[in-house]
């Protein structure tokens, strides 16, 4: 299927966008008008911009039904400060409740049953039942246009982030797995990040890996290998050699049995190779590999 957004009605372009940039971090921003009201009210269209200056951005959105814009907005353009809480897993639904159309003045704080903590550099209250608040200045609101559906980025820098000791670990660095972050996807999907689903990816940093395309040809063109597969093994800084005190009793199996058929060796070092790949274990998979 092909879509020409440019031909589709602004709520199904919203739609396609929604289920396919995903997923999002979730924004639940803390604002104050001129008069002292307070909102709290989540955004999906949010993002880490800048770590020097530390800046995020988030967009609230002119709403598509009928162009009216949210209170947030108001208010960070009466008040250019915000508190951005992070969403976990045990808040969402008080999130989700927070998200209502209230009217003008009412505090989601109350409606949603959420607990208001001063900040110490802005005016809008933290989160207490947030695992991470971040207080930030507002330094621009750009518009994206004047219709329903346009964003408007409110960028902002963090001046200060409060994070809970629960997802320290003992060198006081965050443990990714203790968050659980809630993500946004299309429609009423949601997504939670726990240490079942995570997993690591090492990344190439300042040596450059080989690429895909140095591989072997017998490894690039295998069969049995994923492209995911082949990007670990194309990730490493040379092209390894074979490791002369290298021992693996599984791959001294494998060439016991097989020798008599390279065909099949291969296909069997390969299969072994996944198994090491899955674990991580790019350097022993390499051995493997080369062994044919």
């Amino acid at each position: 299927m092909i879509i020409d957004l440019s031909e589709l009605k602004p709520a199904e372009r919203q739609y396609y966008l929604q289920h396919v940039v995903a997923p999002r971090p979730i924004c639940f921003a803390s604002t104050i008008d001129k008069a002292g009201n307070v909102n709290l009210s989540p955004f999906s269209f949010f993002n880490l911009f800048s770590s020097n200056p530390p800046i995020v951005v988030f967009s609230p959105s002119r709403k598509v039904r009928d162009n009216t814009v949210k209170h947030t907005l108001e208010n960070v353009q009466e008040v250019p400060e915000v508190v951005i809480s992070i969403v976990t897993y045990d808040m969402v639904q008080q999130v989700s409740l927070a998200s209502c159309e209230f009217p003008k003045g009412v505090n989601e704080f109350a409606k949603a049953g959420f607990t208001e903590i001063p900040a110490t550099l802005v005016k809008p209250p933290m989160v207490k039942e947030s695992l991470v608040n971040m207080e930030c200045k507002v330094i621009e609101v750009k518009p994206l246009g004047t219709e329903g559906g346009a964003g408007n980025l409110v960028i902002c820098e963090v001046l200060r982030m409060h994070i809970d000791d629960s997802l320290l670990d003992e060198n006081k660095k965050i443990d990714q797995r203790k968050i659980n972050h809630v993500a946004r996807l299309g429609g009423d999907w949601y997504c939670v990040v726990n240490e079942q689903n995570l997993f690591q990816v090492e990344k190439p940093n300042t040596q450059i890996g080989i690429g895909v395309d140095a591989l072997p040809e017998n490894i690039r063109n295998s069969s049995l290998l994923t492209g995911n597969e082949l990007g670990q093994l194309g990730n490493v800084h040379v092209l390894p050699d074979i490791d002369p005190v290298f021992e693996d009793d599984h791959l001294k199996q494998i060439i016991l049995y097989y020798s008599l058929n390279p065909d099949e060796m291969e296909k069997e070092l390969h299969t072994y190779a996944k198994k090491l790949l899955a674990a991580g274990k790019v350097k022993e998979a390499w051995q493997i590999l080369l062994a044919g």
